[in-house]
């Protein structure tokens, strides 16, 4: 039996790879911030409807109509109750037994068909 005695025989080195920690940076454009801050004020808008519909449903007699409907499954008549609010964003709604969502939507440009914007309050209104 061999033994190795000091010094020990020459390890491999480990194979050299190339650095991939620092590759080359990219050049990215230069950011536009128009759209973004577009969208940013047309967010406070749905905001500010939010609140508008928040304080109506918080009506007692509102709040009474909106869910006997609900429950009856009468969307027209929920559809037509949210209309008379008179909020200046579309506003879809679906409900179930426990809870409602209220789906405000604005366009940053009215010529743009794509939303920019969604606001989703969900209220939980049974157990």
């Amino acid at each position: 039996m061999y033994y190795y005695h000091y010094p020990y025989p020459p390890q491999p080195r480990p194979p050299v790879y190339p650095n991939y920690h620092n590759p080359i940076p990219r050049q990215y454009p230069q950011v536009d911030v128009n759209v973004f801050k577009k969208s940013i004020k047309t967010y406070r808008l749905l905001m500010d409807q939010g609140s508008i519909l928040l304080d109506r449903l918080g009506d007692s007699d509102f709040d009474v109509k909106i869910m006997s409907a609900a429950q009856q499954g009468n969307t027209s008549e929920v559809d037509k109750l949210i209309k008379t609010i008179g909020l200046k964003v579309p506003v879809r709604t679906k409900y179930t037994p426990t809870g409602v969502t209220f789906e405000l939507t604005a366009h940053v440009d009215p010529n743009a068909p794509a939303n920019c914007c969604t606001l989703k309050v969900q209220l939980q209104w049974g157990n």
